[in-house]
């Protein structure tokens, strides 16, 4: 299999995690791309040339972080990090898709800094950091422990690491400490150390 990658990528980063936990990183080729150069293998197989893209044992190339975490938590080992069904698989999902918006303002916001000066508008980066923080609030109420890792637990992880990494100036600690707990118990698992967005220039 060959997993389409940015070290900086959030949406990677938990699929990087993921295939670690489940013990198939030896089986996964991860191919760091430049998604501002010229990347045609990952164009032709995800249409908005973005990471990640996973392709498959059967050769399908699956887009999207929560596909290709799923389809990796199925294929590997170990404890499942999302189940199949009932109202264990609906709080994990709500817990996941509360990290993913957390990581899809914190872009956004990202790419109205990245504007010209004068073509910045504050009130959609004001809108985007209120929206993030007000996930990172949910995110904060939600019974999180590394103790009892899955899809939602691991997403938010790599949501705040992001947002420190991104958006230093974001003070998300504050006021956030079950947020800041989970942090630190789950960068020192190997799987997290091993990917942290900083890990390049």
């Amino acid at each position: 299999m060959k997993l389409y990658i940015t070290i900086p990528s959030p949406f990677a980063r938990k699929c990087r995690i993921v295939a670690r936990e489940k013990g198939l990183a030896d089986r996964v080729e991860e191919v760091v791309v430049d998604l501002y150069g010229a990347a045609p293998e990952l164009a032709a197989l995800n249409p908005v040339d973005q990471v990640p893209t996973l392709i498959a044992e059967d050769g399908l190339p699956l887009n999207n972080s929560p596909v290709i975490c799923e389809y990796l938590d199925r294929l590997g080992s170990g404890a499942v990090l999302l189940p199949e069904a009932g109202p264990e698989r609906w709080a994990v999902k709500r817990v996941e898709t509360l990290g993913n918006a957390a990581l899809e303002m914190g872009v956004k916001w990202v790419l109205e800094k990245r504007r010209p000066e004068d073509e910045r508008s504050q009130a959609w980066m004001d809108r985007w950091s209120n929206r993030m923080g007000r996930c990172l609030n949910a995110l904060e109420t939600a019974d999180l422990s590394a103790d009892r890792l899955d899809m939602g637990v691991i997403t938010a992880g790599c949501a705040v690491t992001w947002i420190s990494f991104r958006h230093p100036e974001f003070d998300w600690k504050t006021g956030r400490p079950r947020l800041v707990a989970l942090q630190a118990a789950l960068e020192a698992r190997p799987s997290f150390a091993d990917t942290r967005p900083d890990a390049v220039g």
